[in-house]
């Protein structure tokens, strides 16, 4: 697994699969922020998103761009950026659409993250 505290982006097919195996066997809450360069609400969000893996220790944070990996998008029905899926053991337990912060924060405590104290 990378390291905790950071967002992995994956940008190939094979890496995806690796990293989601390997996430999805450790049983930990994963949050995938489906985003696309051109997207100004998704570069709006993304700094959120790193700060939320900073905070988070305990779940695992996945970026992907659409246009890189359009098959996972298709896999998961992404239709908006960003969206932000939340998974466990390879279950879809929560699904939010949009830039809105709070909403991923909830998301993110409701299914189990733990703020790590610093």
């Amino acid at each position: 697994m990378a390291g905790e505290g950071e967002v992995i982006a994956c940008h190939t097919l094979e890496v995806w699969n690796e990293k989601i195996k390997a996430a999805n066997e450790s049983k930990k809450l994963i949050v995938i922020d489906f985003t696309a360069t051109w997207c100004p609400p998704c570069r709006f969000i993304a700094p959120v998103f790193v700060d939320m893996a900073k905070k988070f220790l305990n779940v695992v944070f996945f970026k992907i761009d659409v246009d890189e990996l359009q098959s996972v998008a298709k896999e998961f029905k992404v239709e908006a950026m960003p969206t932000f899926l939340f998974m466990k053991e390879g279950e879809i337990v929560d699904r939010v659409v949009g830039a809105r912060k709070e909403e991923i924060h909830q998301a993110v405590m409701k299914h189990g993250g733990l703020v790590a104290s610093a």
